[in-house]
């Protein structure tokens, strides 16, 4: 097992990742992580504002980790739920900016609505989404998990690119879903 350590190392290093983390998020653990992320890019970022949108970026798609992230579901509902909601996130340099990748277990019937919901962010231009970001924040309204519905949609603005995103189904009640944000420098 010792010997994998270099062999993960040397794979991080090939693929220029600066961040890797695995596990349960607290709001602790983010303060943390924003804390590392935003040390990091202070280091390996000249331009303040390409540092400000990545920084940006990795805070929304933390929040998103954090507050709607779903336990993965057994296949024996009655056996004790012994694992913890997990999730991932990544970030990487990239030959021109960043990338940040999150992934974590949703519920399976909740797809569709995301998937939809990703497809329209994609769909509209800067200006576009400039209006349904002040439009959401007009309305009022908060989803079940106390957001307004801003997150994916702030993420397509600060990063400038449509958002990259894959769903896995995992069992017959859980997914994984997979987000790529890319930030140009």
């Amino acid at each position: 097992m010792l010997d994998r350590v270099l062999d993960l190392y040397n794979d991080l290093e090939r693929h220029r990742i600066m961040l890797s983390f695995k596990g349960e998020l607290t709001p602790e653990l983010v303060t943390a992580l924003l804390g590392l992320v935003e040390r990091k890019m202070d280091l390996i970022e000249r331009d303040q504002r390409v540092r400000k949108r990545v920084f940006n970026v990795v805070m929304e798609c933390l929040q998103n980790l954090y507050h709607h992230n779903t336990q993965r579901a057994e296949q024996d509902l009655t056996a004790p739920r012994t694992e913890e909601a997990q999730g991932v996130v990544m970030i990487a340099q990239a030959d021109k900016g960043y990338s940040v990748l999150t992934g974590n277990f949703m519920a399976g019937g909740d797809v569709d609505r995301l998937k939809e919901h990703l497809d329209h962010v994609n769909a509209l231009g800067p200006d576009e989404l400039r209006d349904l970001y002040k439009e959401k924040l007009a309305d009022g309204r908060y989803s079940d998990s106390g957001g307004g519905g801003l997150g994916l949609i702030e993420i397509a603005r600060k990063s400038g690119h449509k958002l990259e995103y894959g769903f896995v189904p995992f069992d017959t009640q859980s997914t994984f879903f997979s987000l790529n944000v890319n930030v140009s420098a």
